[in-house]
């Protein structure tokens, strides 16, 4: 039983000098205290590949807190929620496990920003801003190559986009795979340090500029004051036991898979062996029902023999 002290110790020497950005308490400190970051790093990511993307000059940070239009209605909590100067709308979430119905979560979630944009006066034409939805992925949907995915009404005969004002898009981090002498661009320097702030031994000498200077200087967990030690420990703690819980689970499903491909295994040979002795018993010419009584097999499956 490790005493308090020693614990804590340990867990300092897990933790390394850098913020983990995927518990909560660091994606938010990073993300949702300086919308400097935040707003190149929305920058980078959605004019990624997207040359109509006007990008953002100032944020507002919103509460992350959405409630339905009636009581009865479910509401939703962002893990960050932001306006730009122009009323666009821009959610960021970040997902650590697989969920079976994340597609869906994020479809709901637009609809919260969506609905806010009426107006509670009579005489509105419907015109909407634009919607962003952001999900930073620690695992992947599929074997796709690229990591991100950038989503949009679109008409399916043409292939061509029917409604631009929504917008969802996916960065898939267990796809990103560049190497330090691979990274180009500002994008691609974002992504190495989501993918490996926390096992950097010092501030790597290729950043560059005033946002990455911020960022690396509210990433060093010797900055954090006591309060948030022990929040980012309690994020911590709750990331590996999710971590956990997820490997148990996944380990538990091939042994249940083993288990049930012995069991299937058995019934097989057992049935091949039933099969086998009604043949025998068929071609020796016993009554039909004497082979069924025998075998357990039926009267239509020793027809067919």
């Amino acid at each position: 039983m490790y005493s308090c002290k020693t614990h804590q110790f340990t867990n300092m020497q897990m933790k390394g000098k850098y913020i983990n950005p995927f518990t909560d308490f660091g994606f938010k400190k990073l993300f949702g205290t300086r919308k400097e970051i935040a707003i190149d790093f929305l920058n980078s990511v959605l004019s990624y590949e997207n040359s109509k993307f006007v990008k953002i000059s100032d944020l507002t940070y919103s509460d992350p807190v959405k409630t339905g239009k009636g009581k009865q209605d479910r509401g939703a909590i962002f893990d960050l929620f932001c306006t730009d100067e122009s009323g666009k709308s821009f959610i960021i979430e970040l997902q650590n496990l697989p969920q079976e119905f994340f597609k869906d979560r994020s479809l709901f979630y637009s609809t919260f920003p969506i609905q806010e944009q009426s107006p509670q006066i009579s005489g509105w034409n419907y015109q909407l801003n634009h919607v962003f939805f952001v999900g930073i992925l620690n695992f992947t949907f599929d074997l796709q190559k690229s990591m991100v995915r950038q989503v949009a009404l679109i008409d399916k005969v043409t292939g061509n986009i029917f409604y631009e004002k929504l917008n969802l898009v996916y960065l898939e981090m267990p796809k990103f795979n560049k190497k330090e002498s691979e990274l180009e661009t500002k994008f691609d320097c974002w992504m190495y340090l989501l993918n490996n702030l926390p096992n950097l031994k010092k501030e790597p000498e290729w950043l560059e500029g005033k946002t990455f200077e911020l960022f690396i200087n509210l990433a060093n967990i010797a900055q954090l004051n006591k309060e948030e030690m022990r929040t980012y420990d309690e994020s911590l703690k709750n990331m590996w036991d999710n971590y956990s819980i997820k490997e148990f689970a996944i380990k538990e499903g091939k042994r249940e898979g083993k288990r049930e491909g012995k069991r299937e295994g058995k019934r097989e040979g057992r049935r091949e062996g039933s099969l086998q002795i009604a043949l025998a018993m068929k071609n020796a010419g016993e009554p039909l029902e004497k082979i069924a009584n025998y075998t357990g097999l039926t009267i239509e499956e020793i027809k067919k023999l």
